[in-house]
């Protein structure tokens, strides 16, 4: 039985003889990716935890900033830190939220409930199945 799926968006990632430097293109924008000069990239891009840790920061900022604006709260900035870590049980992200503005602790606490909310991070907590082929 063959599962029903809807297509989101596609990407598609090149890496060529150059170690280990990679253009990634999705919709009309294109980023580079590499790895650190320790490593033996040539630390042109962010390395693949990085890009991991920017798409979860963006998308948690992105939507903090469009429920900040539908309720017309004074906000000015939002600040999104993460850290990864190695755990004996696999990975732990931390995520630390900082908001320059006028928000009173019943604001600041709904923006936390609001952060699980982001896309990204319900797909990295959710079920993920990675199907790969060769063509």
């Amino acid at each position: 039985m063959t599962q029903q799926k809807e297509s989101i968006l596609t990407a598609r990632s090149i890496t060529k003889k150059e170690n280990y430097q990679t253009i990634i293109n999705s919709g009309n924008n294109t980023i580079i990716a590499d790895e650190p000069l320790d490593k033996g990239g040539a630390d042109t891009g962010m390395d693949p935890f990085g890009l991991l840790l920017a798409s979860l920061g963006s998308c948690t900022s992105i939507t903090l900033r469009m429920y900040i604006d539908r309720k017309m709260w004074i906000v000015d900035e939002i600040t999104v830190d993460l850290e990864l870590f190695r755990t004996e049980n696999g990975v732990l992200i931390e995520r630390m939220l900082k908001f320059k503005g006028e928000l009173i602790q019943e604001q600041i606490d709904r923006l936390l409930q609001i952060a699980d909310h982001c896309p990204i991070h319900k797909i990295l907590t959710g079920n993920i199945d990675i199907y790969t082929t060769v063509a």
